[in-house]
């Protein structure tokens, strides 16, 4: 029997609709194929793509652009728990980036600005330093990253939307390799944890692309962390400049038996380096996606 592979997408940037955000992962996938000569090896009716875009539209209709970090990081009365959340996730940012607090200070201009998370000109700082330290990443895929993640973690209504249309693309029985880009990894490792094995899954490759798994606050509310035991081998890739995936999925920051390959030498071209485009090209990736599923 063909195997199959299946999708789970994040944040689209360019607004796309499902088959036209399909189509861009499966061009970018063959992309990568090219490098190494090869070809499409299934047809791309094997190919399953759960579409949530419009859930995660929602999340911030209605907010003006350039307002959306403002809003998440500030929080109010009815959302201060997601606002301290994206504060915790912006620090453990800007520890790993080594911004300290004189660099903030000194993009603010002054000396005297008051540290803190309530501050939001503090903020605003660190996420400008950030933006100059590691292009791309900008406050607003930071804002989105955070939101997007803490909605489907700590919203069962938005969880549950989710979870019903990425499980309902896997087949109980049927070899299917499972990609999961960066809200799409902690969706689909929250499911093949929680209900791969009783549901039947088998999933012989198991790839993560600008996967924020590793980042503390989310392996938080994840605990306690495992290896999907309906997988038998996981593959994750990263680019070190992405914002998102922040750290690889390691010993040190992700431990799980059996230990998650990684390849952190992605040179994804994308402007905030965190683009599905430039990871699904990869030769690398794009070859061991091929065997999996031409074992």
């Amino acid at each position: 029997m063909t195997r199959q592979l299946v999708l789970v997408h994040g944040r689209s940037q360019q607004q796309l609709d499902s088959d036209d955000l399909k189509k861009s992962w499966i061009d970018a996938f063959c992309s990568g194929l090219e490098k190494n000569g090869l070809d499409l090896p299934i047809d791309e009716s094997d190919i399953r793509f759960p579409y949530y875009g419009d859930t995660l539209h929602d999340l911030v209709s209605g907010i003006d652009e350039d307002q959306i970090a403002e809003v998440v990081v500030k929080g109010d009365g009815d959302n201060s728990a997601e606002a301290e959340f994206a504060r915790q996730m912006i620090e453990e940012i800007r520890n790993a980036a080594s911004i300290t607090d004189e660099d903030v200070r000194e993009a603010a201009g002054s000396d005297s600005l008051e540290k803190g998370w309530q501050n939001w000109e503090w903020v605003q700082n660190v996420l400008e330093v950030l933006d100059q330290r590691l292009p791309g990443a900008s406050k607003l895929t930071v804002a989105l990253a955070t939101k997007d993640v803490y909605a489907y973690l700590r919203n069962p209504g938005f969880q549950g939307v989710i979870d019903r249309g990425v499980s309902a693309a896997i087949t109980a029985g049927v070899e299917t390799v499972v990609v999961g880009h960066s809200l799409g990894s902690v969706v689909s490792y929250n499911l093949l944890v929680r209900d791969g094995k009783r549901l039947g899954w088998k999933v012989p490759l198991y790839v993560t692309l600008g996967s924020p798994l590793a980042v503390k606050v989310i392996k938080q509310l994840l605990s306690p962390i495992k290896h999907p035991t309906c997988v038998e081998h996981w593959f994750n890739a990263m680019d070190k400049r992405d914002i998102v995936s922040l750290y690889a999925l390691d010993e040190t920051h992700f431990p799980v038996d059996p230990a998650i390959e990684n390849k952190t030498d992605v040179d994804n071209f994308t402007d905030n380096r965190h683009g599905i485009a430039g990871y699904l090209s990869d030769k690398v990736v794009a070859k061991r996606i091929y065997d999996a599923l031409t074992a």
